[in-house]
């Protein structure tokens, strides 16, 4: 998906020091050159710091720390060594109202800001601001508590950079939302649109020069390219209401946003379509009681083909748009929830022709891999 991305010139992001090393990974392939800006976010521990330090001197010269607090500048500064330093500032969004807490843990308060540049950047000659950078975690949407951080982020932009020139670039975080069910609608043109307005009407009123716009789409990037296909291997009816399917692995372990934060998914059968239909409730293989996918928790009807007693063909279901965090969250290969294994995982892809290609990324989980993780030897 990097790899991809990048044949579009876009730039680069990184949230930990291992990601520095995917950076040098991807420049040794010749994939990225010294050219790309790259933003560096998340709490900056001491190597994240120094492989950043280290890139930088390895000719990586459009690289901006993002302070994710007051007290970072300080440990990069020990760390530079004197080395000149591109920063950013991450602003502290206030969270919505249904939230357990009021302000984001991430980034300076937004009250604080003009004072800690005043005092520990405008003079400094080591350090230059060139970003100002907001993240609201629920996505960019047409809400009020979007657009009242949104007006919040952009009013602070003016008023520091009217004290600091080398300010250019307005960092936009949270991303665009995917489809996450067939009745999705979103005005995607509507939403950019509005953005660049509001930023172009703001700085012509208060005669500032426009910011350079970044922001960064991961789950809008990645979300649509995946999707998890079960096997239905039985059917339980449990009373006369409710009939469960029951699949060949865990949904807890293979798409854990639905079973901890009740994420929806595009779920649709693979065959049987001209079946008759029934409500139906999923459940995984796993012992534990959480491990099921229903009309309950997700405010929708599941209605599935009925298998019928005299068929042998099995029923396929599919679960789309999960490329963003599934995997990233429920890892591959390691020890899972009752010791079921990792699924095959299969890339469906397009050749120079333009035509599909497919291939096993990886097999399936085998004993002696979970044995071996264990610390037990194979016979």
């Amino acid at each position: 998906m990097i790899s991809t991305a990048l044949t579009y010139k876009v730039n680069l992001e990184t949230s930990s020091s291992f990601d520095i090393d995917l950076i040098e990974k991807l420049y040794k392939n010749g994939e990225v050159d010294k050219n790309r800006i790259i933003l560096h976010n998340g709490y900056k521990t001491d190597d994240y710091i120094s492989k950043i330090i280290k890139l930088q001197k390895k000719g990586f010269r459009n690289s901006i720390i993002i302070l994710d607090s007051k007290k970072e500048l300080s440990r990069i500064l020990e760390l530079a060594g004197g080395e000149k330093l591109y920063i950013g500032i991450r602003m502290a969004i206030d969270e919505e109202p249904q939230s357990a807490y009021y302000t984001s843990r991430l980034g300076i308060r937004h009250s604080e800001i003009i004072d800690f540049y005043n005092a520990e950047i405008k003079e400094n000659p080591n350090v230059s601001l060139k970003m100002l950078h907001f993240f609201v975690d629920s996505g960019i949407k047409d809400s009020l508590y979007y657009w009242g951080e949104f007006q919040k982020a952009l009013k602070l932009y003016v008023e520091l950079k009217k004290l600091c020139p080398s300010l250019d670039s307005l960092n936009l975080g949270g991303g665009f939302p995917i489809r996450n069910h067939l009745a999705f609608d979103y005005d995607y043109e509507y939403i950019i649109k509005e953005i660049v307005n509001n930023i172009k009407e703001i700085c012509s009123a208060e005669k500032v020069d426009e910011p350079h716009i970044f922001t960064e789409f991961g789950k809008y990037t990645v979300g649509e390219s995946g999707a998890i296909i079960f096997k239905v291997i039985e059917q339980k009816q449990q009373n006369d209401n409710e009939l469960w399917y029951i699949i060949n692995n865990s949904l807890m372990n293979t798409i854990p946003d639905a079973w901890s934060i009740h994420e929806k998914f595009i779920l649709l059968p693979i065959n049987k379509w001209d079946n008759e239909y029934a409500k139906v409730s999923i459940g995984g293989i796993s012992c534990d009681h959480s491990d099921y996918y229903n009309s309950e928790d997700f405010n929708q009807q599941i209605l599935l083909p009925r298998v019928k007693d005299n068929e042998t063909e099995p029923l396929y279901l599919g679960f789309f748009h999960t490329g963003a965090y599934q995997d990233s969250i429920s890892g591959y290969g390691g020890i899972k929830h009752c010791l079921i294994p990792s699924p095959k995982h299969v890339i469906i892809d397009r050749d120079e022709n333009g035509n599909y290609v497919d291939y096993v990324y990886r097999h399936e989980q085998t004993v002696g891999d979970m044995l071996n993780i264990l610390g037990y030897e194979e016979e």
